[in-house]
């Protein structure tokens, strides 16, 4: 058998090479579709008419556009209220999650050597992402502590998010040790320097960790059923998840069943469904910039 050129592997190697941008694009645009179809599907729905949504006529498109069930959405002050309490859970919780997880990340950045018992505290912190007491002790302590029925008992429970914690002490942990060397040197303590100098270089992270946090307050419903006894206090997923599993029909008056004879069940449910993403996806695109940035600085242990 004829030996072969000696350039031979190599152009091989290249064509093996030129192949994989090209893989790596189709099955990235075929996630993507995954993703954005159902919201195109869901979208459409709500546009579309009655007849069309109930006989399965709607697909990508609107069939028999209409806003009637956006005006039905619109008119009903318990999907209003319920966007109320979730736009002040994330209005309280996303300022108070950023604080905590600052306040807990600066001094487990410290070597050992500054801040002693440095491990043990991190530990500590770090056990809870593994273990928990359990759904009955985690109620009962909100309930003993009175926060039962309020907006603090969607906040509070959850208020130090240790993922974040970790990511953003990796993140100070490669700040240069210069400058701070240099602030203590120039007389500033330690509240100034985390505030002055890790805090503004830090704006990536910080960035990256509110959209966790805001992304984990506007998607929590779970919370919102067990915690909240008067339905006017659920959060807008809470909200929703009545609406679209369990179905409870049992505040509406007369003239809403006459709308929902008129309108659709379906057609109903996917544009409550899609305000209630609405904000997510609006607010997305202006934190984007700092996501990917934010979280290969904030994993990179150094």
């Amino acid at each position: 058998m004829a030996p072969k050129p000696a350039g031979y592997a190599r152009i091989r190697q290249g064509k093996r090479f030129e192949w994989f941008p090209l893989v790596n694009a189709v099955i990235l645009i075929l996630i993507s579709l995954i993703c954005v179809l159902p919201l195109i599907h869901i979208i459409a729905v709500s546009f579309s008419s009655s007849a069309a949504a109930s006989a399965g006529y709607v697909r990508m498109w609107p069939v028999e556009f209409t806003f009637a069930s956006y005006m039905y959405t619109a008119s009903r002050n318990e999907f209003w209220q319920a966007m109320l309490v979730s736009l002040t859970r994330i209005g309280l919780g996303t300022p108070l999650n950023l604080l905590l997880t600052i306040l807990v990340a600066y001094p487990l950045a410290k070597e050992s050597h500054a801040f002693r018992f440095r491990s043990l505290y991190a530990w500590l912190f770090f056990i809870t992402m593994l273990f928990n007491g359990g759904l009955i002790p985690w109620y009962s302590t909100i309930k003993e502590y009175g926060l039962l029925d309020s907006i603090w008992a969607l906040i509070l429970p959850g208020a130090v998010p240790v993922f974040s914690v970790v990511l953003l002490l990796n993140f100070f942990r490669e700040i240069p040790k210069e400058l701070e060397e240099a602030a203590l040197i120039d007389g500033a303590s330690h509240w100034r320097t985390m505030w002055a100098i890790f805090v503004p270089i830090s704006k990536p992270a910080l960035a990256t960790l509110a959209l966790f946090s805001m992304v984990e307050h506007w998607n929590s419903w779970f919370d919102g059923l067990l915690l909240m006894g008067n339905p006017s206090n659920y959060p807008l997923q809470s909200y929703i998840q009545t609406i679209v599993i369990q179905q409870n029909l049992s505040n509406m008056s007369r003239d809403d069943m006459l709308n929902l004879a008129l309108i659709s069940d379906r057609t109903l449910k996917s544009s409550q469904i899609f305000l209630g993403s609405l904000p997510i996806i609006l607010a997305y695109p202006f934190l984007q910039k700092y996501f990917v940035k934010g979280i290969v600085l904030g994993s990179v242990k150094g």
